[in-house]
């Protein structure tokens, strides 16, 4: 597992992997989140999840003899600490979202990113949050593909468009929807974002519920 770098399909190794590669500099300094006293992997990943849930402290117990390491998280608050809490006892989007933001800033330029889903358990200005670590994974030459129904991570990689970030030759978007001609078929409907973050159209089904619920709303 440590050879390949690995974190498993599910990230279920995440825990042991970042105990072990915790000091190692990130690859990609692009990444550096600015409030991380340090590039190191761990302060790193500390520093973005910190983004999601603020204060949050990751605690690592190795178990030796049996190569296994337990994960708790801790919450800072000024100079207070609480104490260390399973993941089962704290919200399942930390664990859900650890493996993801380890995978992100563990990669080198050149690497390949494979996420489904990044946006579930998060309140939404974490997956505002994912959408623009996302981007700029991908302006730093890792290859990122991403599966999302989250409206909110589209719009954190379109913000990062608008910031100068990542340029708009480094983002294609593709929409999936059924349609039936004799039989269900997937189409395809290749998407724009423009340097301002605006997308040229918005597909029938594109995230477009939030305008349908205002529109029922705003019906006397």
């Amino acid at each position: 597992m440590l050879q390949h770098n690995q974190l498993g399909p599910q990230g279920e190794y995440t825990a042991y992997f970042l105990s072990q590669f915790a000091r190692k500099e990130i690859p990609n300094a692009a990444l550096a989140h600015p409030n991380a006293s340090s590039n190191n992997l761990l302060e790193q990943v500390e520093a973005w999840i910190g983004e999601i849930c603020p204060g949050v402290r990751l605690n690592f117990v190795s178990l030796v003899d049996v190569d296994l390491v337990s994960l708790r998280y801790s919450f800072a608050a000024g100079e207070l600490t609480s104490n260390p809490f399973r993941p089962t006892n704290v919200g399942f989007g930390l664990t859900y979202t650890l493996p993801v933001l380890a995978a992100i800033l563990s990669l080198p330029p050149g690497g390949l990113l494979l996420v489904e889903n990044p946006e579930a358990h998060l309140h939404s200005r974490g997956q505002v949050q994912i959408g623009e670590l996302l981007a700029r994974a991908a302006a730093g030459g890792v290859q990122v593909l991403v599966e999302t129904h989250s409206d909110h991570v589209l719009n954190g990689v379109r913000l990062a468009v608008k910031a100068g970030r990542i340029g708009t030759n480094q983002v294609t978007l593709q929409y999936f929807d059924r349609r039936e001609v004799g039989r269900l078929v997937s189409r395809v409907t290749p998407l724009h974002i423009d340097r301002n973050g605006r997308i040229d159209h918005w597909p029938g089904g594109f995230f477009d519920e939030w305008d349908k619920s205002l529109e029922e709303l705003l019906k006397p």
